[in-house]
């Protein structure tokens, strides 16, 4: 099945995420295992001796309208993809490795894993009965991963990230090979990115988390949401002007997000999916099961059908000349369900409470800036 013309499919060629971090790692060591970003984004990073790139989770580009972007949106100077679905963790784990979800294995916010009976939150590494299962994290992606390649070549890495995230399952899944500089608020934040990069040869991955929590939270219309755009562009700005010439910052994020009314949620109880198995995001809804309970399911849902054929595409399976799909722990859905524009599918383990949601492929979802200090 093709996918509608309305809505966007990654480019893993040279124009998602991967293909940035590919950039950069190509610039720092001379060698990636993904391709490099097109060359008319490219062409405006400037030659750097160390590199930041500063990911604020949530800010798409069609959010950088926002009166509060201010520097943000003057620093605009392309626009890359999302990988699919358009969630975190699949975008942390694209920075992570350098590659697109077909070969580092995280395809979904809510993963099905060989090992282990029920989906698991890959965010929280909790199943859906509320069983920890931190153990399975560990090794989850491919070896080397991206920081592991830099450290071999002599580039240091570094994480600037929240304090609170240390430690987690998931900051030990993705930053393996990398150190991690723990920072309580942004003031803290700018200074230690700042004094991080006076060093040559190295490449910071600060990550900014606070966009994404008041959109999901209380929604891009929210004064909440204005906050936090307005101290993630203050943010920027401040590093910006500190920065020694040696230095060049390349901001970008992991996906962008819709505001989903309380009429646009549809719950699905167990009892209305016997026999299937619902994981993945509650825009991009997987399912395993039975063709003939699929296609029943299907018959109720506003969402159009997509087989893991079309998936492979979309988690960007032969993107790369002579790539190996990474042979993983996690198990292939047997297709998802894309809900339509302004919907989303609620199975009850997933958040039925928040306002903003993505997942899928709607370029507000999937467009994702390439931003430019000085």
């Amino acid at each position: 099945m093709t996918i509608p013309s309305e809505l966007l499919a990654p480019d893993y060629s040279g124009g998602s995420l991967n293909n940035l971090v590919a950039e950069l790692e190509w610039r720092l060591t001379g060698s990636a295992p993904a391709p490099r970003l097109r060359t008319d984004v490219a062409d405006r990073i400037p030659t750097a001796a160390t590199y930041i790139l500063f990911l604020i989770d949530g800010l798409g580009v069609h959010q950088l309208r926002h009166p509060a972007a201010g520097g943000l949106a003057s620093s605009h100077r392309g626009t890359i993809h999302a990988p699919f679905p358009t969630t975190t963790t699949v975008s942390l784990a694209c920075v992570a490795t350098g590659l697109p979800p077909a070969r580092h294995g995280f395809i979904g916010h809510f993963l099905l894993l060989n090992s282990h009976p029920r989906p698991v939150n890959g965010l929280r590494w909790i199943d859906t009965a509320g069983r920890p299962v931190a153990s399975y994290a560990a090794g989850l992606l491919p070896a080397p991963n991206l920081w592991e390649r830099l450290g071999a070549a002599g580039v240091e890495a570094i994480t600037v990230q929240p304090d609170a995230f240390a430690g987690t399952p998931l900051t030990k899944s993705l930053y393996r090979g990398c150190r991690f500089e723990g920072v309580t608020g942004t003031d803290e934040l700018v200074r230690a990115t700042v004094e991080l990069a006076r060093v040559p040869g190295r490449l910071l991955f600060v990550y900014y988390h606070l966009v994404d929590i008041a959109a999901h939270m209380q929604g891009p219309s929210s004064r909440a949401y204005a906050h936090a755009v307005a101290d993630a562009s203050n943010a920027w700005e401040r590093i910006s002007a500190r920065l020694p010439g040696h230095v060049a910052m390349v901001g970008t994020a992991d996906h962008g997000v819709l505001s989903i009314p309380e009429p646009g949620k549809l719950r699905l109880r167990s009892r209305d999916t016997p026999g299937l198995t619902l994981f993945g995001d509650p825009r991009s809804l997987y399912v395993t099961g039975p063709r003939e309970r699929i296609e029943e399911l299907g018959e109720r849902l506003p969402a159009a059908w997509h087989p893991r054929e079309t998936l492979a595409r979309l988690w960007g399976a032969g993107a790369d000349r002579g790539a190996r799909v990474q042979p993983g722990r996690v198990r292939k859905p047997t297709g998802a369900f894309l809900a339509d524009r302004g919907r989303v599918l609620l199975p009850g383990h997933m958040d039925t409470r928040l306002v903003g949601y993505h997942g899928g492929l709607e370029p507000e979802e999937v467009e994702i800036p390439v931003l430019l200090s000085g």
